[in-house]
């Protein structure tokens, strides 16, 4: 699309990967797909409602076509609805219905007759219209109902998908409209129930537990198995693995000792991709995301509002990009880069007086792994020449791989909607250099790469005295301090979903008005949908988790607005409530569906049916309805599977996605356990465990077969539980 600030967006062109395309590529479609032209009257969506009969009449039958109403139609105006209306044609004569006003579920209840002759092979053809006032209407989908068969079973009803209008001639313009780069893959997992992952996460957390007494042997065997293409997903699900069963700092500490006892050089330390690398910058965007937020939210959101012109480079500065001085001249090369690094100074100095303030802010997990990450360290290395050491292994992931990067790809980390221009980009990457060489230490290396960033060097040595003392502080925390921390900091559950939103409650008889939305700050938890008026506020509860029945869309006429959504709950008394709560963007209302979806998903009594619309005055916006506990006139949704990092931890998945991955090096793991045990052989899994190391080996071996018999005993098509499709793109 072609963004425009007054008028509607513009359409450039469309890439479309079907199913079978990208299931043709097991480890992922990767590369450029030409913009194809996109016709209107091929973009539809939606059903309509349709009652159809033919009757008898006095010289021929009549053909009754009963429009009722359609649901799910394609916005088509700026407002985020349509005005639509149905032309109904039949053997070259046209009827319409009324035009309806702001809605993408409209309801007509209008019946049309025509005559129908014997023999007459023409279709009946129903096309759904938004009726636009200055411009061309706009095609929303037609119908086409074959007569003859309608003859035969003389009337018919249900609802009809809208189909796009394919009679025009189309034009090939690959190429011409440009290329969009993808990364898709598909995953279609069937994910059983809980109680056949036991035994395959009872066996891999007791490995975590024993790593007090030594590194154990299955979790080094799956590093050494795990190719680097692979390694960040499988980081990844360990990772929410042992995060859900409690035991994150646990695993970290396991893989921290594993990549101390083969480091030999400390300038190399966690420098690679390794999976505690891996691990540990996903464990930071799971457990230190808000942290982030409160430290780093006001200095991006000051660079992107300021969006000054800076440059610290000589060969690149453009000084016509920053006009005159105010004294209307034009500013010369060393004014350029002496206000360019002013402003770099001062965004740093926030950025490191807010962090060496945020000590208390951080969540107890995060200070307690951060605290045996620095204790390992130092036991490694000890001695004065290795005293910048801990300190740098702290820095090599909290700036280098969670601060600088959310720094320089601000959208990627939540902290903006959109990503920055070229000039704010530029600053924020000046900005995240800055940060990396106060998280090395100021060495004499980071130095030496880029000279010109000198004139930041006073700010960048008052920093890294700053980064240690707020460093150390952060790793003093003792056992006891860190449990009370943790109940201090978790009076709640962890939260799943945090963020502004604002809230219409139902007051008296009144009409609902948009007006009447409240901004406030909600925060979504494993025990209830809290707010508050800010984000350090104290929380007031709103819904319990328990008692959550729905979360669906609302259609865009009930309150002008297409981003509006509605949580259907019962009270402490057990009537039903509904609470609507508006949402910034399409991409905010989808994730708040899919963490609302997905924590509820197993409560009971959840509704299989609800109304779109709202029970303004006597009957519902939707469908008219006057009973206003009856039964919803659309079907509810059961989730939205967005896999973000604040959505909540599906134990159940992670599991069978490391047993995938298990099964597929399961050759390697049979060569180990054949070296281990003398040249046992493939498919041999002794049978009872005895006390020699490599039996946590041949137990891994036996829960895999385990987990294969079950999966391959379920009846095809029925598998033990619903599927979880997960459809992961990258632009």
């Amino acid at each position: 699309m072609d963004e425009d600030a007054l008028s509607r967006d513009d359409v450039i062109g469309k890439v479309c990967l079907t199913r079978d395309t990208i299931a043709s590529h097991p480890k992922g479609f990767s590369g450029w797909a030409h913009l194809t032209e996109v016709d209107p009257d091929e973009e539809v969506q939606g059903e309509i409602h349709l009652r159809l009969e033919v009757r008898p009449g006095a010289r021929a039958c009549r053909l009754r076509c009963s429009v009722l109403e359609a649901r799910d139609l394609a916005p088509k105006d700026r407002n985020g609805a349509s005005d639509p209306f149905v032309r109904v044609r039949y053997k070259g004569r046209t009827q319409e219905t009324s035009i309806v006003k702001k809605s993408c579920y409209p309801r007509w209840n209008e019946t049309f007759e025509f005559e129908l002759q014997e023999g007459a092979m023409e279709a009946l053809c129903l096309e759904a219209w938004d009726w636009d006032l200055v411009s061309r209407n706009d095609f929303l989908g037609k119908v086409v109902i074959d007569v003859q068969r309608l003859r035969v079973a003389q009337q018919e009803e249900g609802w009809f998908r809208l189909q796009p209008d394919q009679s025009k001639s189309r034009r090939h313009d690959e190429g011409n409209l440009g290329s969009l780069q993808l990364e898709v893959r598909l995953r279609d997992e069937t994910v059983l129930p809980s109680s056949y992952y036991q035994p395959l996460v009872h066996l891999l957390c007791h490995e975590v537990k024993l790593s007090m007494q030594g590194p154990g042997q299955l979790i080094p065997l799956i590093e050494e198995t795990t190719s680097t293409e692979c390694r960040q997903d499988v980081a990844t699900n360990l990772l929410k693995l042992f995060l859900g069963q409690g035991l994150a700092k646990d695993f970290l500490d396991l893989l921290f000792q594993l990549e101390l006892s083969r480091t030999s050089e400390t300038n190399t330390l966690f420098r690679s991709n390794s999976l505690a690398s891996k691990s540990m910058e996903s464990f930071l965007k799971v457990a230190g995301m808000q942290y982030l937020h409160g430290v780093l939210g006001p200095i991006i959101n000051k660079v992107f509002e300021e969006k000054k012109y800076v440059e610290l480079d000589p060969s690149k500065v453009e000084v016509k990009d920053v006009g005159c001085s105010g004294l209307h001249r034009p500013q010369t090369e060393a004014e350029v880069l002496e206000q360019s690094a002013q402003t770099l100074r001062a965004h740093l100095g926030a950025l490191l007086s807010a962090l060496s303030r945020s000590v208390r802010a951080c969540p107890a997990v995060v200070r307690a792994t951060f605290r045996q990450l620095f204790r390992r360290v130092r036991e490694r290395f000890p001695g004065a020449q290795h005293e910048n050491v801990p300190f740098i292994a702290v820095t090599s992931f909290l700036c280098l791989r969670f601060f600088s990067p959310a720094i320089m790809s601000p959208k990627l980390f939540h902290l903006r909607e959109r990503h920055a221009d070229a000039r704010t980009s530029r600053t924020l990457l000046l900005l995240a250099k800055a940060v990396q060489n106060v998280g090395n230490m100021d060495t004499p290396a980071s130095r030496a790469k880029e000279a010109w960033m000198e004139p930041l060097q006073p700010t960048v040595r008052q920093g890294v005295a700053q980064l240690k003392d707020f460093i150390t502080k952060l790793v003093d925390i003792e056992e006891k301090d860190e449990l009370d921390l943790q109940r201090t900091l978790s009076l709640q559950a962890p939260p799943v979903k945090e963020g502004p939103l604002f809230i219409h409650r139902t007051k008296g008889k009144g009409p609902l008005v948009s007006s009447s939305f409240k901004k406030l700050y909600f925060s979504l938890t494993t025990e209830a949908l809290s707010f508050a008026k800010t984000p350090s506020s104290k929380k007031s509860a709103l819904i319990k988790l328990a008692n959550i029945r729905a979360a669906e869309k609302v259609e865009e006429k009930s309150f002008g607005s297409s981003h509006v959504m509605q949580v259907i709950y019962t009270d402490d008394a057990g009537r039903p409530q509904t609470a609507y709560l508006q949402c910034k963007c399409v991409n905010e209302l989808n994730q708040w569906l899919s963490a609302l979806r997905k924590v509820s998903i197993n409560n009971t009594g959840l509704l299989g049916s609800y109304h779109p619309g709202v029970f303004r005055g006597d009957k519902w916006s939707c469908c008219h309805q006057k009973e206003k506990t009856g039964q919803g006139c659309d079907k509810t949704r059961s989730r939205v599977t967005l896999q973000e990092w604040n959505d909540p931890l599906d134990h159940d998945l992670e599991a069978q996605l490391i047993y995938q991955h298990l099964l597929g090096v399961e050759a390697m793991l049979w060569e180990r356990h054949r070296e281990l045990s003398g040249g046992a052989e493939a498919g041999t899994v002794p049978t009872s465990p005895g006390k020699v190391p490599e039996d946590s080996l041949a137990r891994l071996l036996r829960v895999l077969q385990d987990l294969r018999e079950a999966h391959s005993s379920s009846p095809a098509g029925s598998p033990p539980s619903e599927p979880n499709c997960l459809l992961e793109l990258q632009t």
